[in-house]
């Protein structure tokens, strides 16, 4: 038995006794709801994946012109219509280097904040005990992202459907049905900067590899079909300009 198929029950539960909280449809958050959160936090001054022979550890920097992770979205009180903030950075590597089977898409390791749940069972993130409430600390996924037209954004994670048996995921992943993992990577967030450590024994020991860096609004829809589970409704920023992915890890 995979530590996904353990994991799924409780995660479902969760979803369950969170959903209870209302049964109505809930709406996307609105365009000033967005644009409150686009703070100078948010606002990417620059960004760098350096590899450290001596540890063998890649490192993901973002430097902001605000003060990096300081601004988190407000909790809605339930997981449907939830909020998710997003540094994201997009990378030319492969699905199957972080795990999944082989899948196309954009590959993209994305450091989020959301108060409404917790998509970390495995990880306590602030340390006091409880594995089930720290979806407010700034926290690793690798997700896989392809366009979508039904969001502003233009992307989404891919979905796939829960009987699908030939989906290959990392025994790490949250269990919802769409391409993301919770690698548990260390998040350093201090003064205009944010770092994330990734060994690179975890990316199949990959060393070059182009990436950008983007930081966006998400939310989640467990509701309406005529929109993901998880899309970009609004992009803050893009490095490049153009998602052109133009960096180079040193």
């Amino acid at each position: 038995m995979t530590l996904s198929r353990v994991l799924l029950p409780s995660f479902l539960v969760l979803i369950t006794f969170m959903l209870g909280a209302s049964s109505a449809l809930t709406q996307v958050a609105t365009e000033d709801e967005i644009k409150a959160l686009n703070t100078k936090d948010l606002q990417i001054k620059s960004a760098e994946v350096e590899y450290s022979e001596d540890l063998d550890l890649l490192v993901f920097e973002m430097e902001t012109k605000g003060q990096a992770g300081n601004t988190v979205p407000n909790a809605r009180g339930e997981l449907n219509g939830a909020p998710v903030l997003g540094y994201v950075f997009p990378t030319s590597l492969t699905s199957e280097d972080v795990g999944f089977g082989k899948i196309d898409g954009v590959v993209a390791l994305a450091v989020t904040a959301h108060p409404d749940f917790d998509d970390t069972p495995l990880w306590d993130e602030n340390n006091d005990g409880n594995y089930q409430n720290d979806g407010v600390t700034w926290h690793t996924h690798w997700v896989i992202l392809g366009p979508d037209k039904r969001v502003k954004g233009g992307l989404a994670v891919i979905e796939f459907k829960r009987e699908d048996k030939s989906v290959v995921l990392p025994p790490t992943n949250p269990g919802m049905n769409m391409y993301m993992d919770s690698p548990g990577y260390s998040v350093v967030p201090k003064g205009k900067s944010l770092k994330v450590l990734v060994p690179a024994q975890r990316v199949d020991n990959k060393k070059e590899f182009n990436y950008d860096a983007v930081s966006a609004y998400m939310e989640v829809n467990t509701t309406d079909k005529n929109r993901p589970l998880l899309g970009v409704y609004e992009v803050y920023d893009v490095l490049s300009g153009n998602l052109s992915l133009p960096y180079k890890v040193k």
